[in-house]
């Protein structure tokens, strides 16, 4: 079962999709990728943060991956680009 705040995230979001069907076409579109970039920005953000978390905590890339619906190079990847941009818990 999925945690009631992700339902609720999720009813905002249809929201503001509904909000902007009225829109002329070219205004609606540039809206939606406005909105699709921020939100992968903000989860890609967000991911990467609890997969080094969870890397500080023993964890194998496996197991991240698992969890997070990655193979384990792509996990390696995402945890060397984060220590390569000097954030803190990527690995090499």
């Amino acid at each position: 079962m999925s945690d009631p705040t992700i339902g609720f995230l999720k009813a905002d979001v249809a929201r503001f999709c509904r909000g902007v069907e009225e829109l002329a076409p070219a205004i609606r579109l540039r809206l939606l990728v406005e909105l699709r970039q921020a939100l992968g920005e903000v989860t890609d953000e967000a991911l990467d943060g609890a997969m080094a978390a969870a890397t500080a905590e023993g964890w194998g890339l496996r197991q991240i991956g698992g969890q997070a619906g990655l193979s384990h190079e792509k996990v390696r990847y995402r945890l060397a680009a984060r220590k390569a941009a000097g954030e803190p818990g990527g690995t090499a």
